[in-house]
C-alpha cells in the first residue's frame, strides 16, 4: 500500500503542471484582460484625463483583441507600459507561466489584481463560508440518502419505493438555484411568510451575543442555503446504496446466512451492509469536494453568501488571474489528494482489498 500512496502522490505533480498548462494556454487567447480592462477604464474616464488620454481621432476597440489593443491607440505609450508591467505581461508568456509555476511550488499565489489583498488571504476569507456549506450539505445527504437507499432495496418494487424514487428523480431534476428561489419566496420574506433569514450567515450584531445564541443564529441563517444544495443530492446517492445491497443481497452468502438461522437484521446489518457501503463511502471524499467546489456559485448569490463559488466567478470575470489560477490550483490538489482519500477509505471499509495486487 506505501508503494502505491507513493506513485499516487508522485502522479500529483504531472497532473497539477497539465491543469495549470491547459488553463494558461486557454487564457492567453480570451479576450478581455486585465490589462486591456484597466486601459478601457482610463479611456472611459471623462473630463480632462479622458481627454489627455485619448487624444483626437483615437478609436475604441473591444478589449482583448489579439496584438495590440486598439483601445490603447490614444494612450501615450508609456502609460500602456507601464500597466503591462503592474500586471507582469511585460515578459513573454512562457516565461510569466514558468515564474507562475516556480512560485506555487512554494504556495506563493501572489497578489490579486483588483483587490488589495493576496490570494490566500481571500481564500481564507471565503472558505468557512463554502465549507459550511459543503459539509452540512454532504452530512444530511449521506444521512437521509443511506438509509432511505436500504429501506428501498428491501422494499423494492413496493409502493414505497416507486414513490420515494418519484420524490427523488424530483429533487433531482429541479435547479438548486430555483429551489433556492423558491424557498426565499416562500420562507424569507417573499409572497408568504418569513421564517428565515435572507441573506449572510450572522444576524447584525450577533458579535456581542453569547456563544450558544451565536450558534443557533449561525443554524438558523444555514437552513435555506442547505436545503437548497442538498433537494437534488440525494438521487444518485439514494439509488446507488440501493443498487449496491440489491446486487448484494441476491448473493450466496446471504442464503448461507439466511439458512443458517441469521435473522434478517443480522443478516442486512451484520454482512450486507459492510460490502454494500464499500463504493458509499469511499466516495465521501469526492462528494464534499464536488458540493464545496462546484455546486455553491448560484446558491451563494441568491442567499448573499460571500464564499468561493462567487470569489471564483467574480475572479473569472474581471481576469484576476491570480486568484483564478490560485484557486484552480488549491482546488485541483485537494481534489487529488482526496481521491487518495477516498482509495484509503476503500481498504479500511474493506481490508480485502489490495491495490499493490492489482495488474498495472
Amino acid at each position: 500500500m506505501a508503494a502505491y500512496l507513493l506513485r499516487r502522490l508522485l502522479l500529483l505533480v504531472p497532473t497539477l503542471f497539465g491543469i495549470i498548462a491547459i488553463n494558461f494556454a486557454v487564457v492567453q487567447f480570451a479576450p478581455g484582460g486585465p490589462v486591456e480592462q484597466m486601459i478601457a477604464q482610463l479611456k472611459g474616464h471623462g473630463g480632462e484625463m479622458s481627454g489627455r488620454m485619448t487624444g483626437a481621432g483615437g478609436r475604441e476597440a473591444m478589449p482583448g483583441q489579439s496584438g495590440l489593443y486598439r483601445g490603447a491607440s490614444g494612450l501615450d505609450p508609456h502609460i500602456v507600459s507601464d500597466i503591462r508591467r503592474m500586471f507582469g505581461f511585460d515578459k513573454p508568456p512562457l516565461t510569466r507561466f514558468w515564474l507562475m509555476v516556480k512560485d506555487y511550488l512554494h504556495f506563493a499565489f501572489g497578489r490579486s489584481f483588483f483587490r488589495d489583498k493576496t490570494v490566500l488571504q481571500l481564500i481564507r476569507e471565503k472558505l468557512p463560508v463554502s465549507a459550511s456549506l459543503g459539509v452540512w450539505s454532504t452530512l444530511i445527504v449521506y444521512l437521509v440518502s443511506i438509509p432511505l437507499g436500504i429501506m428501498k432495496a428491501v422494499h423494492d418494487g413496493s409502493r414505497f419505493d416507486v414513490a420515494s424514487s418519484v420524490a427523488v428523480l424530483i429533487g433531482y431534476a429541479v435547479p438548486g438555484f430555483l429551489f433556492a428561489i423558491l424557498l426565499v419566496v416562500l420562507f424569507a420574506g417573499g409572497s408568504f411568510v418569513q421564517w428565515f433569514p435572507l441573506r449572510g450567515l450572522a444576524s447584525a450584531g450577533a458579535e456581542n451575543w453569547s456563544w450558544p445564541a451565536r450558534v443557533l443564529d449561525y443554524l438558523w441563517h444555514m437552513v435555506l442555503p442547505t436545503v437548497a444544495l442538498t433537494v437534488g443530492g440525494f438521487a444518485s446517492l439514494t439509488m446507488l446504496t440501493k443498487n449496491c445491497f440489491l446486487e448484494e443481497i441476491r448473493k450466496h452468502y446471504v442464503l448461507t446466512a439466511r439458512a443458517k438461522g441469521a435473522s434478517e437484521k443480522r443478516v442486512l446489518y451484520g454482512h450486507v451492509f459492510r460490502n454494500a457501503m464499500l463504493l458509499v463511502v469511499a466516495g465521501f471524499p469526492q462528494a464534499f469536494i464536488s458540493i464545496l467546489f462546484t455546486s455553491a456559485l448560484l446558491v451563494e448569490i441568491v442567499f448573499s453568501l460571500d464564499g468561493l463559488g462567487l470569489l471564483g466567478f467574480e475572479s473569472a470575470i474581471a481576469r484576476d488571474y491570480p486568484v483564478m489560477f490560485g484557486t484552480l490550483y488549491i482546488f485541483t490538489l485537494l481534489g487529488l489528494l482526496m481521491q487518495i482519500l477516498g482509495d484509503l477509505l476503500y481498504t479500511v471499509v474493506d481490508p480485502r482489498i489490495d491495490f499493490e495486487a492489482r495488474p498495472r
